[in-house]
C-alpha cells in the first residue's frame, strides 16, 4: 500500500486514533527535540521536452580548427564552501595551476578534529568555483573548514589544524595564504553552534506493540508496503527522498542487536521508532504530513499504539501546537539563510 493511499484511508482516523499528549523537548546534540502526524501525494518529476536544433549549414573543413571541449557535466551532490557555515581563507597564485598539480598536493585527509574542509579552485574557463579536477586550469584557490556540526563548534586546536594542512598545500602549488583570525573564527563557531543547538529537532513517536512480539522480518515487511527500505545501519529503514543522495526523509528504527542476531526472525520486539530530522529534511516534501500517515498506517498494519518516549498515547490536540512550532522552527532556520533541507543546513546539522 502507498503513502499517498495510507493517507486516504486513514487521514479521517488520524485525529480519533490518538490519544494523550505529545511533547517538544528541546535538546543540544545527542539529545534532540522531540514531537509528534497523512503523507503528500508523491511528487512528480519535472519533465522537459527535448529540444531539437535547427539543421546547421555545412560547415567548411575543421580539421585545422581546435576541438572545443565538450561541456562537463557538474558534480551532483559535492560540498562547497559557504562562507555562511565555513571560516574561508584564500591562496593567491601567480600563475595558473593545473587541477592535476592542485591533486598531487591535497592533504589526504580533509577533516580537522571533528570538522570537515574543503579545497576548491576558481576555473579559467568557467569561472566557477570547484574542488580540484584533472585536466583543468585554476587561476586562485580557497579553503574552507566548517564552524560548527552536531558535534559542537570548531575550536582553537581544529583551526590549528586546518590552518597547518592548508599551508602544506599551499607551499606544494607555491601559493601565498591569508587565513582568518583565529579569535575571530572560534567566536563564529561558538555563536553558530548555540544557534544550531537551538534550532536542532526531531519528530519522533514509538509504535508499540498491542498484543504479540514481531520479528524482524515482519516489520520489514510491513515497511516495505510504505515504501521504506534497508539503511545502512543494522535496525533502521528509511523511506528515500525524491533527490538523489539526499538524507532520508523518514527513520524506521528498532534493536539493532536482533537485526545483526544470527536468526533475526527469531528476534522478539515490541517497540520501534518512527521519526524525521526537522533540520535536514526539505518542508516542501510534506514531511511531517508523511510521518503522521506512516505513524497512522503502520500503527493499524501492525497492530500497535502510537506513544511517545514516556510509553504515552499522543492526543489530536497536540497536533496544533506541534505545526505551530514547527512553522516557528522554520522560519527562523530560513531566516538565518539555513532553510531546513538546504546545503547549508544539512552541513550543519550533520
Amino acid at each position: 500500500m502507498s503513502l499517498s493511499l495510507a493517507l486516504a484511508l486513514f487521514g479521517a482516523a488520524v485525529l480519533a486514533a490518538l490519544a494523550g499528549h505529545s511533547y517538544w523537548q528541546t535538546r543540544r546534540r545527542e539529545a534532540r527535540r522531540v514531537v509528534v502526524a497523512p503523507p503528500a501525494e508523491p511528487r512528480e518529476p519535472v519533465l522537459r521536452e527535448p529540444g531539437f536544433d535547427t539543421p546547421a549549414e555545412p560547415a567548411p573543413d575543421e580539421s585545422d580548427q581546435p576541438v572545443a571541449e565538450p561541456p562537463r557535466t557538474p558534480r551532483r551532490n559535492v560540498p562547497r564552501i559557504d562562507a555562511l557555515i565555513d571560516a574561508v581563507a584564500t591562496l593567491s597564485v601567480e600563475v595558473q595551476i593545473s587541477g592535476d598539480m592542485a591533486l598531487m598536493h591535497l592533504p589526504p585527509t580533509r577533516r580537522a578534529g571533528s570538522k570537515p574542509f574543503f579545497i576548491e579552485g576558481l576555473n579559467v574557463q568557467t569561472r566557477e568555483w570547484e574542488p580540484p579536477a584533472a585536466g583543468q586550469r585554476y587561476v586562485e584557490f580557497q579553503a574552507g573548514v566548517q564552524l560548527a556540526n552536531r558535534g559542537g563548534a570548531l575550536n582553537e586546536i581544529e583551526y590549528s589544524e586546518f590552518v597547518q594542512k592548508v599551508q602544506a598545500f599551499a607551499e606544494g602549488i607555491g601559493a601565498l595564504p591569508d587565513f582568518p583570525d583565529m579569535l575571530e573564527v572560534v567566536a563564529r563557531a561558538r555563536e553558530l553552534d548555540t544557534f544550531a543547538s537551538e534550532h536542532d529537532a526531531q519528530l519522533a513517536v514509538h509504535l508499540r506493540s498491542r498484543s504479540v512480539a514481531w520479528s524482524v522480518g515482519y516489520i520489514q515487511q510491513h515497511a516495505a508496503r510504505h515504501g521504506f527500505v534497508p539503511g545502512m545501519v543494522p535496525g533502521r529503514l528509511v523511506l528515500p527522498g525524491a533527490e538523489e543522495g539526499a538524507p532520508p526523509v523518514l527513520t524506521l528504527a528498532f534493536d539493532s542487536q536482533a537485526a545483526l542476531s544470527d536468526d533475526p526472525n527469531q528476534a522478539a520486539l515490541r517497540d520501534v521508532t518512527l521519526a524525521f530530522d526537522v533540520p535536514q529534511t526539505d518542508p516542501l516534501a510534506e514531511p511531517f504530513i508523511t510521518w503522521q500517515a506512516s505513524a497512522q498506517a503502520l500503527s493499524l498494519g501492525m497492530d500497535a499504539a502510537i506513544v511517545d518516549d514516556n510509553g504515552a498515547p499522543l492526543s489530536a490536540e497536540s497536533f496544533g501546537s506541534i505545526g505551530a512550532e514547527l512553522k516557528r522552527l522554520y522560519d527562523e532556520l530560513a531566516a538565518r539563510d539555513l532553510a531546513a533541507g538546504s546545503a547549508a543546513a544539512r552541513r550543519l546539522f550533520s
